[in-house]
C-alpha cells in the first residue's frame, strides 16, 4: 500500500486519555462539595458529552469561531448547573484551573514511544479540535514529540468539517491523499476519508471506560487498523 508523506493525529482519546485525566482533576472539587453521588468519571463523561454540541454551534454558523478552551469553560459551567452546582460559588479561579485540566492529560502508555518511532520516517503533526496553546501545554507535559502543532484556529474549522482536514494538508504543502489521519474515532476517520485523506484506526477500548464507542456504527475498512501506536510504527516506520 502506498505510504503517506505525513501523519496527522487526532489527540483526545487517540494519543491522550481525556477521561482519566479529567476524572483525576475533578475528584477534589466533588469531594470538597460533598457530592459523593457523582463519580469523577461521570463528571468527565458529562463534560465530554457537551463537546460536540458546543462545536456544532460553531460549525453551523450559529456563532463565530472560538477556541476550544472557550468552549470547555462554557460547557464546564453548563455541566455544573445541570448538577445543581452554582459556578459562582466554585469561583472563577477554580473554574479556570479546572478548564486547564484539558491541558494536562496523560498519554496512553504506547503513545510517546509510538510517536517517536513514527517520527523517524514521517512528519507527525496534530489534527485536533484543540487550540494551539492547549496542544503545546499538553505536549510539553506529556513529552509528545510533534513536528508541528496545528490547532483548530489554523483552519478556523472544527472537525468533521472538510476544511479542517484540507487545511492541514495545505499547511504541509501536500495533497490530501498524501496525508494520513491517525485516530481512534470512526466518525473522524470517515470525514477524513471523505476529504481525500488516508486513514489509520487505533483501537482505544478504555477511552470510555470500557464501554462501546458511541461512533462504532461509522466503522469502515480503513487503510490501516491497529491496537496501538507501537503496532502502527511496526507497520509504517520500518524500512
Amino acid at each position: 500500500m502506498r505510504l503517506p508523506k505525513a501523519l496527522a493525529f487526532d489527540v483526545f482519546g487517540t494519543v491522550v486519555d481525556w477521561r482519566g485525566g479529567i476524572a483525576r482533576e475533578a475528584a477534589p472539587l466533588l469531594e470538597q462539595l460533598g457530592r459523593s453521588d457523582i463519580t469523577p468519571e461521570e463528571f468527565a463523561d458529562g463534560w465530554r458529552a457537551r463537546y460536540q454540541p458546543a462545536m456544532a454551534r460553531v460549525r453551523s454558523g450559529e456563532r463565530p469561531f472560538v477556541i476550544l478552551d472557550t468552549l470547555h469553560r462554557e460547557t464546564l459551567e453548563d455541566l455544573l448547573v445541570s448538577l445543581d452546582i452554582d459556578p459562582a460559588a466554585v469561583g472563577d479561579a477554580r473554574l479556570h484551573e479546572l478548564t486547564l485540566a484539558w491541558h494536562r492529560l496523560d498519554p496512553w502508555p504506547d503513545a510517546v514511544d509510538g510517536l517517536t518511532r513514527l517520527k523517524q520516517r514521517f512528519p507527525i503533526v496534530t489534527l485536533s479540535n484543540g487550540n494551539i496553546a492547549l496542544m503545546l501545554d499538553m505536549a510539553r507535559r506529556a513529552g509528545l514529540p510533534w513536528d508541528a502543532i496545528l490547532g483548530a484556529e489554523v483552519s478556523g474549522h472544527y472537525k468533521p468539517d472538510p476544511e479542517a482536514y484540507l487545511a492541514t494538508a495545505r499547511q504541509l504543502a501536500i495533497q490530501p491523499d498524501e496525508l494520513c489521519l491517525v485516530a481512534a474515532h470512526h466518525s473522524d476517520l470517515g470525514a477524513a476519508r471523505a476529504a481525500g485523506l488516508l486513514t489509520a484506526y487505533v483501537d482505544r477500548p478504555m477511552e470510555y471506560g470500557g464501554r462501546p464507542a458511541p461512533d462504532r456504527h461509522f466503522a469502515q475498512v480503513w487503510e490501516w487498523s491497529v491496537a496501538s501506536l507501537i503496532e502502527l510504527a511496526d507497520l509504517l516506520a520500518e524500512p
